[in-house]
C-alpha cells in the first residue's frame, strides 16, 4: 500500500484517520470499531462492506 495514498485516506463515517494492518490488509476506524478491506491493492471504503470490530477486541 502506496504510504502517500495511506496520508491521504480516512474513515468514510467519521473522517478520522485509519490505521493500516498490513498482516491482516485491513484499514481500521478506531473510533467506529471498522475494518476495511484491501483487496488486489485497493482499499474498499464502503461501510456495506466494513467489518465490525467487537468490542470485546483491543484496536492498537
Amino acid at each position: 500500500m502506496d504510504s502517500r495514498l495511506l496520508d491521504l485516506l480516512v474513515c468514510p463515517l467519521c473522517k478520522g484517520p485509519l490505521i493500516y494492518k498490513k498482516e491482516d490488509q485491513e484499514l481500521i476506524c478506531k473510533p467506529d470499531r471498522l475494518a476495511f478491506a484491501i483487496k488486489d491493492g485497493i482499499p474498499v471504503m464502503l461501510e456495506d462492506e466494513a467489518r465490525r470490530i467487537s468490542d470485546e477486541v483491543e484496536i492498537k
